[in-house]
C-alpha cells in the first residue's frame, strides 16, 4: 500500500485535494440519477461536503451526502488494489504507459481514495447508500495488505446517506488535524469545486457582561455604622463557539461565459488570484472544444516581475475539473518567453495526479499548449491594436525582451511574433515603430528592410553606413538593444523582404550603374592594392564603396561574419582565450569613396609617390577613423 501511494504522489497536501473530488463526484453521481430517480434525495435534498477535524487526537472526518457505497461496492471500490496486489497493479500501470495511452489512473484503480494514506495510519469509511438499508463500514491500516467491512450498528453513527471518511493521521503529520490548516488547503485546491464544502471552525462574538466591584464606604449614617454601596460595572467577553462555515466558491468565473462577466470582475479576479494590485493590461476569456476540451483566463499583468531568465514563474495555475493541481511548471504549457502571461486552465481531460512527467508526455498538452500560445498572441496583438498608443508601449517597455527571445527560441511562431515587434529608425523621431509600418512606407524600388545595429540611438543613427541610404529616401531600422539583431537575425525575413544588415560587404541598394563603377574600379585598382599593403592582414581587402557620400572610408564586416556591435557584444561576454571567437569576427573590408576629396588625393599620391611617409600615415588614421566610425573597438 505504502509503495503505490507513495510511487504516485511527492506531495502529502494532495490527499485532501483526491479526497474532496471523490466526495464531488459521489454527489455528482446522485444529481445525475436523481433526475430520473427523484426518490434518491428523500432522505435530504442538501448536497454538500462537510469536513470535522480533531487536531488533540489527530483526526479528520470528511462526510458528504452524495450517492455512499453499497457493501458489494465497498469491495469493489475500495478492495481494487488490496485484492489485486502490488505486483498486478504496478504490472497494468506499466502495460498503460508502453501502450502510450493517457491512463487516468484514479478512474482505473482507485488511488485517490488510497491517498489518505500518505497521512493516515489507519481509515476507515462508513457509507450509505439510497439503495441499501443497511449502513457498512470499511476499514484498513496503511501497514496491512487486508480490509474489513463491517455493519455499523452504533444508532449515533448511522447518517442517512452518503459517506463519512474518516483519518486516524500519523504521529509526524498530525499537523493536518488544525481546522485553519485544513481551511487553507481547501481554498487553494478545492476553491471552485462545484458543491459547497462547510468546515467545522471555532467563532466568537463579543458582549457586555457586568463586572461587581468591591464594596465601597460612600457615607456614615448617623448610628456611625458604614453604609456599603456596590457599584455595577461592565466588560467587554468574547464568547467563543463552535459552527459550519463555507469555505468555498462554487462558481467559478472561467464557468461562466464571457458576455456574463464584467471588466470589473476580471479584473478583481486577476488581483485576487495572483496576489495583484494593478489591473492587467489586457486579458482573454475562452473555451476550446473539439479534440481537446479546456476553458481558459489569461491575463497581460501590467508591470514585469519575472526577469527574462526566470523559468519557473507560478504564473499559470492548472485546474483539472474545477480542482487545482499545480502552478509548478517549466514550460509545459507556455514557452520560456511567454512566461510573463498569467492565468488559469481548467481541463476535463487530464488525470487528477497529473504529474510534470504526464505533462512533457501528453499529447493533450502539447494541444492544450498551441492553443493557449495562439490566444496569448491575440491577446497581445489586441493590446497592439488598441488607438491608445500608450498601452502598447507599456508593454514593450516590460515585456519587449521576451519576444525577442522568441524570435530566437520559437521558429514555429515567428509569424505571430514579428507584428509585434518595435524597433527605432532612422526616420521615426525615436518613436518605435512596428514592421508593419516600417513596409508600408517603404519605396517602390525598395527590395529589402534595412538595419544597423549599434551600441545607442545616436551612434546608429550617425553611422556612415546610412548616407547613401538616407540620400535615397530609404528608411533604416536602428537596432540598439543587445537582443534586436539576434532576434531579427532568426526571423530572416517579414512579408517577403528579407532582413538586410548595412555595414557587411556586397550592399546591394538596387541603384548599381555598372558602367561607372567598372570606370571607378579600374581607377582605384591600384590605389586599392597599394593601401591593402599598407594595412597588411588588419583587412581583409579594399573596395570602391557604393554606401558613401560623404565620409571617406567605412570599415565594413564580411557578410557571413559578426557586425561589429556584435563583435563587442561578444567580446564582453567572453572570458579568458578568445581566440576561439576569431572565426567569427573575420578580417573586414575596407571600402573607399572615390567621390571624396582626401580619397582622391591618395590616388594620386599612390601613383606619383607610393612611399610618401606622409600618405602612408594618412592611410593609418583613415583605418583607425573609420574602425570607430563603424563601430569597431580600436
Amino acid at each position: 500500500m505504502d509503495l503505490i501511494v507513495h510511487s504516485l504522489y511527492s506531495n502529502k497536501e494532495v490527499f485532501l485535494r483526491e479526497l474532496v473530488s471523490n466526495a464531488s463526484d459521489a454527489l455528482d453521481k446522485l444529481r445525475y440519477l436523481s433526475v430520473t430517480d427523484p426518490d434518491l434525495l428523500k432522505d435530504g435534498p442538501e448536497l454538500d461536503i462537510r469536513i470535522q477535524t480533531d487536531k488533540d487526537n489527530g483526526i479528520i472526518t470528511i462526510i458528504d451526502s452524495g450517492i455512499g457505497m453499497t457493501r458489494q461496492e465497498l469491495v469493489d471500490s475500495l478492495g481494487t488494489i488490496a485484492s489485486s496486489g502490488t505486483a498486478k497493479f504496478l504490472k497494468t500501470l506499466k502495460e498503460s504507459q508502453e501502450a502510450n495511452v493517457d491512463s487516468n489512473l484514479i478512474g482505473q484503480f482507485g488511488v485517490g481514495f488510497y491517498s489518505a494514506f500518505l497521512v493516515s495510519d489507519k481509515v476507515a469509511v462508513s457509507t450509505k447508500s439510497p439503495k441499501s438499508e443497511k449502513q457498512y463500514v470499511w476499514e484498513a491500516e496503511a501497514e496491512s495488505n487486508s480490509y474489513t467491512i463491517r455493519e455499523e450498528k452504533d444508532p449515533e453513527k448511522l447518517i442517512p446517506r452518503g459517506t463519512c471518511l474518516t483519518l486516524y493521521l500519523k504521529r509526524d503529520d498530525k499537523g493536518f488535524a488544525h481546522p485553519e490548516r485544513i481551511q487553507k488547503l481547501l481554498k487553494n485546491y478545492s476553491q471552485f469545486v462545484s458543491f459547497p464544502i462547510y468546515t467545522w471552525q471555532e467563532k466568537g462574538f463579543t458582549k457586555e457582561v457586568e463586572v461587581d466591584e468591591d464594596p465601597a464606604e460612600v457615607k456614615t449614617e448617623g448610628d456611625g455604622e458604614p453604609k456599603k454601596e456596590v457599584k455595577k460595572k461592565t466588560k467587554t467577553v468574547v464568547e467563543k463557539y463552535w459552527d459550519w462555515e463555507l469555505t468555498n466558491e462554487t462558481q467559478p468565473i472561467w464557468l461562466r461565459t464571457p458576455k456574463e462577466v464584467s471588466t470589473e470582475e476580471y479584473n478583481e479576479f486577476y488581483k485576487k488570484t495572483f496576489n495583484e494590485y494593478l489591473d492587467p493590461l489586457a486579458s482573454s476569456h475562452f473555451t476550446t472544444e473539439g479534440e481537446v476540451e479546456f476553458r481558459s483566463i489569461l491575463y497581460v499583468p501590467a508591470t514585469k516581475k519575472e526577469d527574462i531568465t526566470d523559468r519557473k514563474t507560478k504564473n499559470i495555475r492548472l485546474y483539472v475539473k474545477r480542482v487545482f493541481i499545480s502552478d509548478d511548471f517549466d514550460g509545459e504549457l507556455f514557452p520560456r518567453y511567454l512566461s510573463f502571461v498569467k492565468g488559469v486552465v481548467d481541463s476535463n481531460d487530464l488525470p487528477l495526479n497529473v504529474s510534470r512527467e504526464i505533462l512533457q508526455e501528453s499529447r493533450i498538452v502539447r494541444i492544450m499548449r498551441k492553443r493557449l500560445v495562439r490566444k496569448a498572441f491575440d491577446m497581445i496583438l489586441g493590446i497592439s491594436c488598441s488607438e491608445n498608443r500608450d498601452d502598447y508601449e507599456a508593454f514593450w517597455e516590460n515585456y519587449g525582451k521576451f519576444l525577442k527571445l522568441g524570435c530566437m527560441e520559437d521558429k514555429e511562431n515567428h509569424k505571430r511574433i514579428a507584428p509585434l515587434l518595435r524597433f527605432f529608425s532612422s526616420q521615426s523621431n525615436e518613436e518605435l515603430i512596428s514592421l508593419d509600418e516600417y513596409v508600408e512606407s517603404m519605396k517602390p524600388e525598395q527590395k529589402a528592410i534595412y538595419y544597423i545595429a549599434g551600441d545607442s540611438l545616436s551612434s546608429a543613427k550617425n553611422a556612415p553606413f546610412l548616407e547613401k541610404l538616407n540620400e535615397m529616401g530609404y528608411e533604416v531600422l536602428l537596432l540598439i538593444d543587445p537582443m534586436d539583431e539576434v532576434s531579427l537575425t532568426n526571423l530572416n525575413s517579414y512579408k517577403d523582404k528579407s532582413f538586410v544588415d548595412i555595414s557587411k560587404e556586397d550592399l546591394d541598394l538596387g541603384d548599381k550603374n555598372e558602367e561607372r563603377e567598372k570606370e571607378m574600379k579600374q581607377e582605384y585598382s591600384q590605389t586599392c592594392d597599394w593601401i591593402k599593403k599598407r594595412l597588411g592582414e588588419r583587412v581583409a581587402r579594399v573596395d570602391v564603396s557604393n554606401r558613401l557620400s560623404s565620409s571617406p572610408c567605412v570599415l565594413v564586416a564580411a557578410k557571413f561574419g559578426w557586425s561589429a556591435n556584435m563583435e563587442r557584444l561578444m567580446r564582453a561576454q567572453s572570458i579568458g582565450d578568445t581566440s576561439s571567437l576569431d572565426f567569427m569576427r573575420s578580417r573586414k573590408v575596407f571600402e573607399i569613396n572615390p567621390e571624396h576629396e582626401i580619397i582622391k588625393r591618395l590616388n594620386a599620391a599612390c601613383r606619383i609617390n607610393p612611399d610618401d611617409p606622409e600618405a602612408l600615415k594618412a592611410i593609418d588614421i583613415l583605418f583607425e577613423t573609420s574602425m570607430i566610425s563603424s563601430g569597431f573597438t580600436v
